[in-house]
């Protein structure tokens, strides 16, 4: 038996396939793959890199969906279906928004594929594959299995390591996916499950890809003080509450982490009350911050530069109190500070969340509801009403952060942080490395269209250009 693991791309430019140079390993379908029987071929196509093989034989093709890929994912499914091959939807997708799915697969799979993938397996060897699998989720990769690191090889990904230690956040983001598949429980690993994955492969450089790396505080300092001795440098996820903890802040230092990736979301409080954004509020004893002690996140910033963390800050625009002037001054703002890099996120209805229904029940939201599915949607666009600006308004303020930000001389300017990106060698190369690579990917994103054809997903008709992957890197 053979099983082919497919990682969508989200579309294509106007005039060409976009090929991601900022792409990562796809360490779902590693993980799934480490869990696949030996005596069953297992192999990985990446359809951000690659032309997909849609005639080379195999008994069943496997495609992670994720709300942005979902589109390009039913129009792989039904190539696949069309050649007689059964096909799987998993992901965050299909458990979010399982009934529209499953018009485009022979089977789903609800909740974390991990805890019954040796179900989906036997019966797909059997010919029985079900309609639909569910689990709930849980601890990942149990049993210290190991990712199939060996079909990421010559695929041109980051020289950078991903890893879990968690799942899940503890925290109720409205806007949030992660808290609504996850039912907001964190699932931690065993320390000596993830220790020995490190020590299995190469690199000394890991990105944790935990949705929040430090929800639970214990459970991380008592990791962080394993993985000390290890002598990595690493980077993941993690909410700003993690400053209000001196001992841990230590502990992420002497442990190799170099930054996180933080959910600012927003400077207005109100805006952080509404969308339930509790660990920016958080304050030691867990009192809420009172609003005469609303300080822009000064403290918890100060807290981060004097322990030498760069740190990647993300921010969801388009809140029901912002204005194209606020989004301006976000971007005022995270200039001051000199972030390593920041995310200037157009807040995304994401289907089943608090968020999505009460958008819904205003009726404020476009593109018929479906913005992942519409032909004329495009990347990093408002798909709803904001209150205070137009849609178009809306894109472009956040579009105009981004320009701002990626130019040559904010990346040059931002650099001369001596407590951050100065403070070592190594976090020098990294703010050098991939600053210019982060600029390029969001300048050519911005505006792409979901899926390669202009149709609704099931209706086969030919792509309007046929262009190979090879034309595109010019190999």
């Amino acid at each position: 038996m053979k099983i082919t693991f497919i990682k969508p791309n989200i579309g294509r430019l106007e005039h060409s396939l976009y090929v991601d140079e900022g792409r990562m390993e796809p360490l779902q379908l590693g993980v799934l793959a480490g869990m696949t029987p030996a005596h069953v071929e297992c192999v990985i196509y990446d359809d951000r890199i690659e032309e997909i093989p849609f005639d080379e034989p195999t008994d069943l093709a496997a495609i992670t969906v994720e709300i942005y890929t979902a589109r390009r994912a039913y129009e792989i499914a039904e190539e696949y279906r069309l050649r007689g091959v059964p096909v799987i939807l998993g992901g965050f997708h299909p458990t979010l928004f399982p009934d529209e799915c499953r018009r485009h697969a022979d089977s789903i799979f609800i909740g974390d594929a991990e805890l019954i993938w040796h179900e989906v397996v036997a019966d797909a060897e059997r010919g029985e594959l079900k309609p639909e699998y569910r689990s709930p989720p849980g601890i990942a990769q149990q049993g210290g299995i190991k990712p199939r690191r060996d079909l990421f090889r010559n695929k041109g990904y980051l020289p950078i390591t991903l890893m879990q230690f968690s799942r899940g956040c503890r925290f109720a983001c409205d806007f949030c996916a992660i808290s609504v598949f996850f039912n907001r429980s964190h699932y931690v690993r065993r320390t000596r499950e993830v220790l020995d994955e490190i020590e299995s492969q190469e690199r000394k450089f890991i990105f944790f890809v935990d949705d929040n790396f430090l929800s639970n505080h214990e459970a991380a300092k008592s990791f962080l003080r394993d993985l000390i001795p290890m002598r990595i440098r690493w980077v993941s996820q993690a909410s700003l509450d993690m400053t209000n903890d001196p001992e841990l802040m230590q502990l992420l230092v002497d442990s190799g982490c170099m930054g996180n990736v933080i959910g600012f979301e927003s400077l207005n409080p109100t805006n952080l009350q509404r969308m339930k954004k509790g660990p920016n509020f958080l304050r030691r004893g867990n009192e809420k911050i009172k609003r005469l002690g609303w300080d822009y996140y000064e403290k918890p910033i100060q807290i981060l530069r004097d322990h030498h963390l760069q740190t990647w800050a993300a921010f969801t625009l388009g809140h029901d109190d912002d204005t194209v002037e606020s989004i301006r001054a976000t971007s005022d703002f995270a200039m001051h500070h000199k972030f390593c890099f920041a995310a200037y996120n157009i807040l995304m209805p994401y289907p089943n969340t608090p968020l999505y229904r009460r958008l819904e029940s205003e009726g404020r939201l476009l593109y018929d509801g479906k913005w992942w599915l519409h032909p004329e949607y495009r990347f990093n666009h408002a798909a709803f009403v904001p209150k205070k600006m137009t849609p178009d308004e809306l894109t472009e303020a956040c579009w105009d952060c981004r320009r701002r930000w990626n130019t040559l001389g904010s990346i040059l300017w931002r650099m001369f942080d001596f407590k951050t990106h100065l403070s070592s060698p190594m976090r020098l190369l990294a703010y050098l490395q991939y600053n210019p690579i982060y600029a390029k990917e969001a300048k050519k994103k911005q505006g792409m269209m979901f899926g390669l054809h202009r149709r609704d997903p099931g209706t086969r008709l030919e792509s309007p250009k046929e262009i190979s992957i090879e034309e595109v890197v010019g190999t």
